[in-house]
């Protein structure tokens, strides 16, 4: 047997008892995952199960405590990300690393730049080996446009791209769907069989078990730092995977139930927002919601939908326009101030609106609250009952923690989550704005969470949720407003709306929207009855 025939016998790739330990916890308890040539390999898990922990190892964030990792047989050492590259190792990550203001070909290039002497890029040959590799793979890119131009699905090829360029012939790809349209997610898909066909590696680490069973050709299970089993899609069902994930039956479906709708809550009129670059991406909003009613907002990211909701919680400064709840004018109304009149709101950046990461959970979860009974007397903290509250509700949310005490950047990005929604739900609300409320969470913590949202509306709140997740949208809302380009260009029935038409205009604006009207809560009202 020829050396190319044994190479060809061996797995690409082979992690073999990886183990990992951090104090409290061990994240990767002898781990074994191997990945063959032309795979697209899928990596299920809960939030805090390992996966990521697993990654940092190949990719050399992290250092393995036991276990060795072989490329094409051979044993190595992965000193760090640049060592990992060097080797073909890639990895995509869920946020993108692109610099906006640079071209394709510049964020293509950048840290692997071809050089025409000692001091000067080679652009134009550059450029030309961006576009081979473009038209090599069906990217439908400009080599000379603005990345921060470019569509959510656009800026993911360029990161492909960028991997392509280094030559990856491993490529880790985390939740790559997650901020995509069907369309776009489709797309993908073709991508993903273009790479493996010409005989690179794929790990698809997705929550979506839909999109594991229809893109992957094996799929390995991770729970609480151990493999769990090994499946291959036209073997199991989504239920199967979701109970290996989370070791029990979890319902993949919120069942809603029937909305008893109330008065008004919220009504926005003529609501204008600038970005933070001050140029209006908001050009006029109206939005009602009632009590007792789901309203989703469905779009692409980057269509204002951020803008719109940092404007309505105090976050963001409006242009023009009102906002009145129950009643009450609280337009320019500050963060704090829409908390006390009965606001809760989980934001779409955790890190940047939700957290204080330095922080330990236990002050996390009374970020809101830490100045008012019980949690303070007068300037005097309560630390037995801040301890108290932190420990229900660590057990009612299931955040992953060894304590109330650790510092909250040591957190899983799910466990993160967790204490954001466990903050913002555990009071009485007369509105409830979700963004990406269930960003990074596994089958089971989304199921619980929905389940506390519907509850939420069946006890009388108001909710606006924002997704760009267009089956959460699908599956909670009552009501659903399309928001393309800064502009809400249809309301439809979030039990009759149809998926591929709301997919279609989240990408397009509808080619006619004005034939796409909102439907009156009257009607909504008889067709649930």
């Amino acid at each position: 047997m020829t050396e190319d025939a044994v190479i060809g016998s061996l797995p690409a790739l082979e992690m073999r008892g990886i183990t990992k330990r951090y104090p409290g916890v061990v994240a990767n308890d002898h781990i074994d995952l191997d990945v063959r040539r032309g795979e697209i390999h899928a990596l299920l898990g809960e939030n805090g199960a390992g996966k990521t922990t697993l990654m940092n190892v190949l990719y050399g964030l992290a250092r393995p405590d036991e276990g060795t990792i072989l490329l094409d047989g051979q044993e190595i050492r992965i000193a760090g990300p640049s060592d990992a590259i060097a080797r073909g190792i890639s990895m995509v990550h869920q946020h993108f690393m692109v610099v906006p203001v640079l071209s394709v070909a510049e964020n293509v290039i950048l840290g692997a730049e071809t050089m025409s002497g000692p001091v000067f890029v080679d652009r134009r040959k550059a450029a030309a080996r961006v576009v081979a590799l473009a038209q090599r793979f069906g990217f439908d890119l400009d080599p000379e446009a603005r990345v921060g131009s470019l569509s959510v699905g656009q800026q993911q090829r360029v990161e492909i791209l960028k991997a392509l360029y280094r030559d990856a012939r491993i490529l880790v790809l985390d939740e790559p769907t997650a901020v995509l349209t069907p369309q776009e997610t489709g797309e993908i898909f073709t991508l993903l069989r273009r790479l493996a066909a010409d005989g690179r590696s794929i790990v698809f680490i997705s929550h979506k078990l839909y999109e594991v069973l229809e893109v992957a050709d094996r799929i390995t299970v991770i729970r609480r730092g151990r493999v769990i089993g090994e499946r291959r899609p036209g073997e199991t069902t989504e239920e199967e995977l979701a109970e290996l994930m989370v070791g029990r039956a979890v319902e993949l479906t919120a069942d809603r139930g029937v909305s008893r709708v109330g008065e008004t809550v919220l009504r926005v009129e003529g609501l204008r927002v600038a970005d933070d670059r001050r140029h209006e991406v908001v050009p006029g909003a109206d939005l009602e919601i009632k009590a007792g009613e789901i309203l989703g907002i469905a779009g692409v990211a980057g269509n204002g939908q951020d803008e719109l909701v940092q404007a309505l919680i105090g976050l963001r400064r409006s242009l023009g326009g009102k906002v009145t709840l129950a009643g009450r004018d609280v337009t320019g109304f500050s963060p704090r101030r829409m908390n006390e009149a009965g606001v809760g709101y989980v934001p779409g950046d955790r890190h940047k609106f939700g957290l204080i990461l330095s922080f330990p959970v236990y002050d996390n979860l009374i970020l809101t609250s830490y100045y008012r009974p019980p949690f303070a007397r007068g300037p005097l903290r309560n630390d037995a009952a801040i301890l108290e509250s932190a420990a229900t509700q660590i057990e009612r949310f299931d955040i992953r923690t060894p304590s109330a005490q650790v510092t909250t950047s040591t957190l899983s990005g799910g466990n993160q989550q967790k204490v954001v929604v466990a903050r913002e739900f555990d009071r009485e609300l007369k509105l409830l704005v979700l963004d990406q409320p269930t960003r990074g969470l596994d089958v089971g913590s989304i199921e619980f969470i929905h389940r506390q949202i519907i509850a939420k509306r069946d006890a009388g709140t108001a909710v606006l949720l924002v997704s760009a997740e267009l089956d959460e949208v699908l599956e909670m809302s009552d009501r659903i407003a399309v928001m393309y380009r800064g502009r809400i260009v249809a309301q439809l029935d979030g039990r009759t709306a149809d998926k591929a038409e709301v997919g279609l205009l989240m990408a397009t604006g509808g080619r006619d929207t004005a034939t796409i009207t909102a439907t009156p809560a009257a009607t909504i009202e008889e067709t649930r009855a």
